[in-house]
């Protein structure tokens, strides 16, 4: 098999993976892609790995250590995601904006919270 037929795969995944990135706002599908992308490096570790026929097979071992990291991304990052889920009621990526505390900047005058910002109730969901 030419070297070319893995490659090009590869490439389609993870071009198809850097826009689900890019274009995504949901964090489940931004996960998702992700892997995808991480699937598309593994695919290209083996191949290289079968082309140059070496003794040691590195790029399987690669692909080993790079699934491991992956399934250690995936199970923190959709933690992560389900605990936002759980406190704001939308994995919308948009709005973790929401999470960041106050920094040091211009005091606010009490019972206003942060200047311009909507009212929320306790789950810190904003009032209809």
């Amino acid at each position: 098999m030419h070297l070319a037929y893995p490659a090009v795969l590869a490439a389609l995944l993870f071009s198809t993976g850097l826009y689900g990135v890019l274009a995504r706002r949901n964090a489940i599908l931004m996960l998702m892609s992700v892997e995808l992308m991480l699937n598309a490096v593994n695919l290209n570790l083996v191949a290289f790995d079968v082309w140059l026929r070496e003794e040691l097979h590195t790029g399987q071992a690669l692909a080993l250590f790079t699934i491991a990291v992956a399934a250690a991304e995936i199970g923190i990052g959709l933690a992560i995601v389900l605990l936002v889920y759980r406190s704001r009621g939308s994995s919308d990526v948009d709005r973790l904006r929401d999470l960041r505390e106050d920094g040091p900047g211009p005091p606010t005058t009490p019972g206003q919270g942060r200047a311009g910002a909507a009212a929320t109730t306790d789950s810190g969901r904003q009032k209809a």
